[in-house]
């Protein structure tokens, strides 16, 4: 049995998935991942939460470099396997998706049961007194504040990043009209921050209420995600994988399948469709 037959027939022995993803289902989307095969961070590990908040060096930066890498997830669209995944759930062979990636991708692709671990990217929230503003609206702001950045040629990074290094002393970065010094944070979750107790808790009955977790373009070495696949280990229900390269949860897995998520998704679910037009 080649990995793809067998990802089919573990979908079609576990009624009701949950199907946890990570940057991996949307690189063909033209947004870059964080870590190779081994698991191992491709570039500088990202934002720490604690250092945003204390640094307004930090800020200058980050905003600098989001001025030119968040067009990634501005013009990116969904991938066959959003849709694969969206297809997957109107079929009723998923009972929804738990992501780890702040691109809203799924959504776009026809998904309907999204719970969005890490928040959403298009977002920003002030951190003093709590508005939010759409986050097109302030890289305009940023974009009129500071002209001179835009056409500076980086590459585009994860999550709206950008492999820039300058001297970001003279970025001018708002503060929050509504308060007048409040800062501005995309509302995701940074390194060091905690995921919202009710997003965890949603997971956690997701994975409850379903049959079985397939793990898609995610390498898990981030305990956030880790912990559903462990949890769906330790009560007993099947869990596959489809990756490229190694992961946390590698030795929890019923199935595992090298292959990408584009590739693969596309493949099981033509092959599922496929048999359900077969006469009985």
């Amino acid at each position: 049995m080649s990995d793809i037959e067998a990802l089919v027939d573990f979908v079609a022995r576990t009624p009701r998935l949950a199907v946890l993803t990570g940057a991996g289902v949307s690189t063909a989307s033209g947004i870059p991942d964080y870590r190779d095969d081994s698991g191992d961070w491709k570039r500088s590990p990202p934002m720490q939460h604690r250092v945003f908040m204390g640094s307004h060096a930090a800020r200058q930066r980050y905003w600098a470099r989001a001025l030119i890498g968040f067009r990634a997830l501005q013009e990116a669209r969904p991938n066959a396997a959003h849709r694969a995944l969206a297809r997957l759930e109107a079929a009723g062979r998923v009972a929804g998706i738990i992501t780890q990636n702040v691109d809203g991708l799924h959504r776009r692709a026809g998904s309907r049961r999204v719970i969005e671990l890490h928040g959403r990217a298009d977002l920003v929230r002030c951190m003093g007194c709590g508005a939010t503003r759409m986050r097109y609206d302030l890289h305009a702001e940023l974009a009129s504040r500071n002209p001179q950045w835009l056409d500076s040629g980086a590459r585009a990074g994860p999550d709206g990043d950008a492999d820039l290094e300058a001297d970001f002393a003279g970025f001018r970065v708002p503060d929050c009209t509504r308060c007048g010094d409040g800062i501005w944070k995309p509302d995701v979750v940074f390194f060091g921050d905690s995921v919202p107790r009710v997003r965890v808790d949603e997971a956690f009955a997701l994975v409850a209420e379903a049959d079985g977790l397939l793990v898609v373009g995610s390498s898990l070495m981030v305990y956030s995600g880790f912990r559903f696949a462990r949890e769906a280990a330790r009560v007993g229900k099947p869990l596959a994988c489809l990756n490229l390269g190694r992961t946390r949860a590698d030795d929890l897995f019923t199935l595992k399948v090298a292959a990408g998520a584009e590739a693969g998704l596309t493949a099981l679910v033509e092959a599922l469709e496929e048999t359900s037009r077969r006469p009985a």
